[in-house]
């Protein structure tokens, strides 16, 4: 662990900002880096994990069905999902992290935040778009639809744990097209982008 002093950002006190790290390996993650601010003068604290150990760039692929819903997900904050049939996808942006979860438990991150986007619409077309892909979520749940989960990371830090999911490396032209922002909703019947981000 280290500890450092430098002036604060926010209130401009002069080495009144306290700024510690420490590494250590996580499973799964491999090697993180741990990092807090605290500044003693007006209270301002901020926290932060990143993973620092790079490994080989990938993709997993998994067909959803009913009985691998409980298959683990290992989501780094580097990484892209989609679930292209339903026109979902969540790229890491500033508040991105990661989680350990399985296939339902992302399923239903994805439904939080359709939740979220539908309490935003004020158009009843983009209600009803909103409450479709709600439905196809349940019923993929039920498994009574069968959808494709995406997990794209170009630093290698994640996974679908499931002997059906097919692995592939990136190369370098599929890497550069792998975007950095916010939630988006590439489901043309639903016109909704917003800042809100599920893994928060």
């Amino acid at each position: 662990m280290s500890k450092m002093f430098s002036d604060c950002p926010i209130c401009k006190a002069p080495q009144r900002m306290e700024v510690t790290t420490k590494t250590e390996k996580i499973p799964y993650f491999g090697e993180i880096m741990e990092s807090t601010i605290l500044c003693h003068e007006c209270g301002y604290k901020h926290a932060d994990t990143i993973c620092i150990e790079k490994k080989d760039p990938v993709r997993y692929t998994l067909l959803i069905e009913k009985d691998n819903l409980n298959a683990r997900v290992v989501k780094s904050q580097s990484t892209t999902i989609t679930i292209p049939e339903l026109g979902l996808k969540v790229e890491p942006g500033p508040q991105s992290q990661g989680y350990v979860s399985n296939v339902e438990g992302v399923l239903d991150r994805f439904g939080k935040a359709v939740k979220t986007a539908l309490s935003w619409a004020e158009d009843q077309q983009t209600q009803k778009n909103a409450v479709k892909i709600l439905g196809c979520i349940d019923e993929v749940k039920n498994g009574q639809k069968k959808v494709t989960l995406i997990v794209e990371d170009p630093f290698g830090h994640s996974i679908i744990m499931d002997d059906n999911a097919q692995k592939h490396e990136l190369t370098n032209q599929e890497i550069q097209k792998l975007k950095t922002g916010f939630l988006t909703f590439e489901n043309e019947e639903l016109d909704i982008n917003g800042n809100n981000n599920p893994e928060e």
